[in-house]
């Protein structure tokens, strides 16, 4: 388990129950915020974001409509909740990490990457990035939101973890903007792939196959070798 989600752990850990232990009903109440997003979360993942009915969430959650707008007023603020406990938290967690990280740039780049697919791909939230894809054309504002609460902040880390390779010589010179985009969309891939393909093509990929096959094209591609930046030279004075 990466570090980063150990620190999520540990931060999202319920609290340790009293000797008088608090009424079945006000746990019951204090929970189904969380059921509620719950149920959410599933639902947008199988029917998209349109096709969500506030009355299919609360069938799910176990609670009536009434109740659900105790807790939230529209669709939309159920989305940007799921967003919120969800995804957010956990890049806090990593963005802690991060910050007080000694190691390697090349082990920073494989915490985060198999940490972020332990996160989503093993869990609804795989559906996630699909779901954004399919539905931002229709709500643009949900689009904008998780663009500057998830996709932003995880753009950043991985900056960071680029420039400090770099900097340290770890790392060649390259396009960090596109590098990012480059690092990020394997995975994408193979998450959207797991929600979209496999029920029709009849194959699925080993995520763990997956994840090292990438890795080790992305860290051979990453890491300073001058015998790479002369294969590289050569090449690009054969094609000039």
């Amino acid at each position: 388990m990466a570090s980063w989600q150990k620190t999520l752990q540990e931060s999202s850990a319920p609290p340790v129950a009293s000797g008088d232990s608090a009424p079945v009903r006000r746990r019951r109440k204090a929970a189904r915020p969380s059921e509620l997003v719950a149920a959410a979360l599933g639902l947008f993942v199988e029917r998209g974001f349109a096709a969500t009915r506030l009355d299919d969430v609360a069938a799910r959650a176990g609670v009536s409509k009434g109740t659900l707008y105790l807790y939230f007023d529209s669709k939309e603020a159920l989305f940007k909740s799921v967003v919120e406990e969800s995804l957010v938290p956990a890049l806090a967690a990593a963005e802690q990490w991060l910050a007080q990280y000694e190691g390697s740039a090349t082990d920073s780049v494989r915490e985060l990457l198999v940490g972020w697919w332990v996160l989503l791909g093993e869990t609804p939230l795989a559906g996630m990035p699909k779901l954004i894809i399919a539905e931002a054309g229709n709500f643009p504002e949900l689009a904008k939101f998780y663009h500057e609460r998830v996709i932003v902040r995880g753009r950043a880390l991985m900056r960071t973890v680029l420039e400090r390779g770099i900097a340290r010589g770890e790392f060649r010179p390259l396009d960090i903007e596109i590098a990012i985009d480059v690092i990020f969309s394997p995975i994408l891939m193979l998450l959207i792939w797991r929600h979209s393909m496999v029920g029709m093509c009849g194959y699925d990929y080993a995520p763990a196959t997956y994840l090292e096959t990438h890795m080790n094209l992305l860290i051979n591609g990453l890491c300073a070798d001058s015998r790479t930046g002369t294969a590289g030279a050569s090449a690009a004075e054969g094609r000039a």
